[in-house]
Parts: structure tokens; C-alpha cells; sequence
């Protein structure tokens, strides 16, 4: 009898204007998954979504030159195959109008968006203990009330603006990557500078170089990239990756990157082969392009001594392709090991370096001073510009979360909880938040794997968690500490064994003043993680806390 009354009073809530059982929060490749799911189970949902269109990440990023580093067969949604053979990408990397398309083709085809609310950014989630419901407050005055919120906010949408002094009195036109105009911007005749040379950069630097009169390229530390190769997809080669695309999928949920065979791991150390062997596998690694060139040995990025190798070898790649010598050197990065950051990947990167119009200004040495109202000041002096690109990156992993105000048990806040860095229990919850779930959160695969397979993954156990608690009648669920504790500890563990902790990287959020330093991705693999979420659930939910 208590069970049924239980049960009627939680219907009767969900009947008050602006509730749902479920809301998710971002409109990107989780979000929409999520969507899709929670509708499967029949439960009343809402999408909320800051941009006016759908997209995430690909919704905002629109500079030239701006398109996936993973290979488009890989970057694109495994769980309905109708959708995998009615999709046919065109290059081997797709482009952002591509990407955006594409999930765009999903949102109709799935006919989700009359669940979705646009142009509404969520400022403030409340957790009301006694109802264990969560009350959701937006920038457009609404507000809502939900049993279960999903973070689907993207692991890097957050972006870092700039706060060099002086940028108000600029009279020319300022832009950043991750906020581009839809209309595009002409730089024709125009002198630019670029500030960055991270990912976004390498993309949009050598399409700027080809239109401005002149360029200038502030850089404060090089990143390495390797050659993209993109090309058009051969469609024989299309037709057998669609054939066997299920399979090649399956095997990549058990692999260490969630990537298909192409990028399966060379299992030797590169220290155990000659120096002709080594030589020939760098080169068909670099001829192939890609993050494949990662995998050209086991041990890049866990044995000092073969990263060196590697490094050497990249180096000498640079060297090869600029001219300059001086400028050469100041591209090869020499304060962290290969891949220790996230691995770029380009097409014509190091060449623009050769162009006459093109200038590269090391900030380490010449630090900018402020923005003049006619361009850039450094203590050499003054560069002026019409228009200035930055390219500064983002809040990884966290900001987009910690832009609200998110409150749990007793009040706590998040940016409390993660005043010392985030910690959560699988990168999914953190504990005194419950029912609040986070996609590809702190402590999971994410950005180092790929992507789509691990929101899939993450997305699928969350609805599979819903499902279960409705089944079951139970009204919360939560992390708790002892498994949050021990999930860090693990975590802390794997990424030691690795040479990654040591670079100043957005993996770590070295790259935003006052962040807490601490390595936020799980090193342990996308198979290996799988594995452990599945026994996870199958036990009931160990480590959780469920409530009636």
C-alpha cells in the first residue's frame, strides 16, 4: 500500500506545470542520444540548450578550417545501423558544416525537437532533499522541476575568453574560435593576428594565412601535430566500412580508444626494434596520419625513453618542412613529452610558416603587454592589426558544469565540492548530488578516447540507471563517498603510470589560472572501462546509494 501511494504522489508531481521526470542539459551528440533514450522509456523529458540550434560543440565552432580529428566513419553514432547506412560522409575528417548536418539529419530523423527548448541556458539546479527532486532555474525567468538531470554540457564547450588589458579600446574586430560568427568573417587584405597555437589554431591558422595581407601568430608553447591526410572518401571504401561497420564498432567498445581496427595499438615497444625498423614505422605513421601515429609503438606515452624517440622523430619532421631554421625550432615543443597534450592533427600547418606573409611571434620571450587600440603591444614593440583571432581554448573537462550553480545536499555547491578538483565515482556522479548525472564527466575516457563511442556508453548506462530506479520504484540514486574515494585513488593510479600527468595541458587544467591541478581523464582504457561500469550495474549498483 505504501509503494502504491508512493508511486501516486510522484505521478501527481510530475502533472505540475514545467515538471519532467528527466532533463537533460546541452544539445550536442549526448544530449541527443540521451533524449532518444528517455523518450524509449516512455517518461516525460526536456532538452534545454543554450545555442539556437542543435550541434554542441559543432553549433559553436564554426572558424575556417574547423572539422573532427577523428576519422568521420569513427565519429559518428553506432546504436541504430539504419542511421549508420543512410549517412554517407565525404572526406576522411568531417568538416563542421558536415558534423553539424549530420546531427542535425538525427534530430529530425529521431523527431526529437519538440522536446527541445533552444535559446535557454540553465543558470541554477537546486536539489530539493524532501521531494528528491532537482528545481531547475534558466536565463529566460522559466523554471522546472525534475526527478533526474543529465549534464550533457560537453567536455570542451566552455571557452576561455580572453582577458588581455587594453582588448576594450581595440577598434578593429575580435573574434574567438569557439564563438565564430554564423555569417563568417572575410580577412581579405587585412592584417590578423592569431593568438594560440593549440588545436583550433593549427586548424584555422593556414585558411587565415591564404586570405590576410598579413599574419601574425603569437605563440606561448608549441603543440605537436601530425599531418591529417585528410581527402575525399573513396566510396568502394565507404561501402566496406559500411558493411562491416557493426562489427568494426562492437570491437571498438573493447578497445583501449573505442577507435576501429585501423588504430589497434603496434604491441611492440619501441625500444625492442633497430634503429631501421623504428625509422620505418614513425614514417608509415606519420604517412598514414591521424592520432594513429600514437599507437606506431606501445609505449609512447609510458616509457621516457621511447617518447624521446618519438619526439626526435617529430621534431626532425618539423625541421624538414620550415624553412627558416629559427623558426623551426621555436615550432618543436621541448617542455612536454609527445602526446603528453592533445595530439594535433593538421593539413599544411608547418608549411604556412614558409609563407611571406606569415610571422611567428614567441610569447615566452615577448610577452604581450596589452591589446593598443590599433593592435597588439609586446615589449618589443607594437603589431597592428585589423582583426585579432584567439584562439585560447577552453574550460576542459569542468567549466561548462561549474558555470552553474549547481547545489546539492545541505546546500553544498559543486565548485565547493571541486574546490580542490573534480572527483566523481566512473566520471558519472559525484557524491552528495543525486539523481544528477554527468556525460563523459572527470574521471572517464572521454578525451582520450573516442568520443561518440564513450557518450554512447555513458549515455546508455544512464538510461539503463533510469529505467532501473522507475522499474523498481526507487526515487534516488547517488555516489557515495567511500566509492568516489576509491574511483580517484584508481584513477590517480592509472594516469601515473603514464607520462601524461607531467605536461601543463587542458587534461589537467594548467591552462586556466587558479584551476586546481589534477589529471582528469581515466587512463585505464574504453574496454576496460565498459567492463567495469557493466559489473557495476549488475551488482545492483554498487557504490551507489539508492533511496526509496
Amino acid at each position: 500500500m505504501a509503494d502504491r501511494q508512493r508511486q501516486e504522489t510522484r505521478f501527481a508531481e510530475s502533472e505540475r506545470p514545467g515538471d519532467v521526470e528527466v532533463l537533460v542539459v546541452g544539445a550536442g551528440f549526448s544530449g541527443l542520444y540521451m533524449l532518444h533514450l528517455i523518450r524509449k522509456l516512455g517518461l516525460p523529458v526536456r532538452l534545454l540548450e543554450a545555442g539556437a540550434g542543435v550541434g554542441g560543440t559543432w553549433y559553436w565552432n564554426r572558424y575556417p578550417g574547423a572539422r573532427c580529428d577523428v576519422e568521420s566513419t569513427d565519429y559518428q553514432y553506432g546504436f541504430d545501423d539504419d542511421l549508420v547506412q543512410e549517412w554517407t560522409w565525404t572526406e576522411r575528417y568531417g568538416s563542421q558544416p558536415e558534423i553539424l548536418a549530420y546531427l542535425n539529419h538525427v534530430a529530425d530523423r529521431l523527431g526529437l525537437r519538440e522536446d527541445i527548448e533552444l535559446e535557454t541556458r540553465v543558470t541554477r539546479l537546486l536539489f530539493d532533499e524532501p521531494t528528491s527532486r532537482w528545481e531547475v532555474s534558466t536565463d529566460r525567468g522559466e523554471t522546472f522541476s525534475a526527478r533526474f538531470c543529465v549534464m550533457a554540457t560537453g567536455c570542451l564547450s566552455a571557452a576561455r575568453l580572453p582577458e588581455y588589458p587594453g582588448l576594450e579600446s581595440f577598434l578593429g574586430s575580435w573574434y574567438h574560435t569557439a564563438r565564430w560568427p554564423h555569417e563568417g568573417v572575410d580577412f581579405t587584405e587585412q592584417s590578423v593576428a592569431v593568438v594560440g597555437t593549440g588545436s583550433s589554431a593549427i586548424q584555422v591558422i593556414p585558411l587565415v594565412a591564404e586570405q590576410a595581407a598579413r599574419l601574425t601568430v603569437f605563440q606561448r608553447t608549441p603543440n605537436f601535430s601530425v599531418p591529417a591526410h585528410n581527402r575525399p572518401r573513396d566510396p568502394e571504401d565507404e561501402r566496406r566500412i559500411k558493411e562491416t561497420f557493426a562489427e568494426d564498432r562492437r570491437n571498438a567498445r573493447q578497445s583501449s580508444m573505442g577507435v576501429f581496427a585501423s588504430w589497434v595499438p603496434n604491441e611492440k615497444s619501441a625500444l625492442e626494434v633497430d634503429d631501421a625498423e623504428r625509422e620505418r614505422t614513425f614514417e608509415a605513421g606519420w604517412n598514414r596520419g591521424g592520432f594513429g601515429f600514437l599507437n606506431t609503438f606501445s609505449d609512447l606515452v609510458t616509457s621516457r625513453e621511447a617518447n624521446e624517440l618519438a619526439t626526435r622523430f617529430v621534431h626532425e619532421k618539423i625541421r624538414g618542412i620550415v624553412h627558416d631554421a629559427e623558426v623551426a625550432e621555436l615550432l618543436c615543443p621541448t617542455n612536454h613529452p609527445f602526446g603528453t597534450k592533445r595530439l594535433c592533427v593538421d593539413t599544411d600547418y608547418y608549411a604556412t610558416y614558409n609563407r611571406d606573409n606569415v610571422t611567428l611571434v614567441d610569447l615566452r620571450r615577448t610577452p604581450i603587454e596589452e591589446v593598443t587600440p590599433t593592435g597588439i603591444r609586446t615589449e618589443v614593440g607594437e603589431i597592428e592589426l585589423d582583426a585579432i583571432v584567439f584562439a585560447t581554448g577552453f574550460d576542459a573537462m569542468t567549466g561548462a558544469v561549474l558555470d552553474i550553480d549547481i547545489r546539492g545536499r545541505s546546500g553544498l555547491t559543486l565548485a565547493e565540492k571541486w574546490a580542490a578538483g573534480p572527483r566523481t565515482y566512473l566520471g558519472i556522479q559525484t557524491a552528495g548530488f543525486p539523481n544528477l548525472f554527468l556525460i563523459t564527466g572527470p574521471g572517464s575516457p572521454s578525451v582520450l578516447s573516442n568520443m561518440i563511442v564513450s557518450i554512447e556508453q555513458h549515455v546508455e548506462w544512464v538510461a539503463d540507471c533510469i529505467g532501473y530506479l522507475h522499474e523498481l520504484d526507487l526515487a534516488a540514486i547517488e555516489a557515495t563517498i567511500a566509492a568516489e574515494d576509491a574511483w580517484v585513488e584508481h584513477s590517480n593510479e592509472r594516469a601515473a603510470r603514464t607520462l601524461l600527468p607531467e605536461a601543463d595541458s587542458w587534461y589537467t587544467g594548467a591552462n586556466i589560472p587558479g584551476k586546481p591541478r589534477v589529471f582528469m581523464v581515466y587512463t585505464g582504457g574504453v574496454g576496460a572501462f565498459r567492463r567495469r561500469c557493466t559489473e557495476i550495474a549488475e551488482r545492483g549498483y554498487e557504490g551507489f546509494a539508492l533511496t526509496t
